[in-house]
């Protein structure tokens, strides 16, 4: 790979890093809620990004009792435990979606 051509991964990957629900929310949940919510808290979520972002809540709040559901695009899903996820196609709403 030339020089500019690792320039620009390098770039790239740094653009998506910081775009990455992972890296990114976190922060400002904390800053928003310096103190987790108490009690039960339920997530709803609908769009490409929104496994990876249940994802980071979890992951940000382990002790926290969530609960909920998001519906993502087929190929979005995420690992999430106790958010459910459900990949329904997209933009027009098929079986998947409709049952979500």
């Amino acid at each position: 790979m030339s020089e500019t051509g690792a320039f620009l991964r390098d770039v790239f990957e740094h653009a998506l890093k910081a775009v990455d629900p992972l890296h990114c929310l976190p922060p400002a949940l904390r800053k928003a809620f310096p103190t987790p919510p108490s009690g039960r808290v339920i997530v709803i979520g609908a769009g490409k990004g929104a496994a990876r972002m249940a994802r980071a809540l979890e992951e940000t709040w382990p002790g926290l009792p969530l609960e909920g559901l998001v519906v993502t695009r087929y190929g979005h899903g995420d690992d999430c435990k106790r958010i459910e996820v459900v990949e329904a196609a997209h933009p027009v709403p098929d079986a998947a979606g409709q049952r979500a």
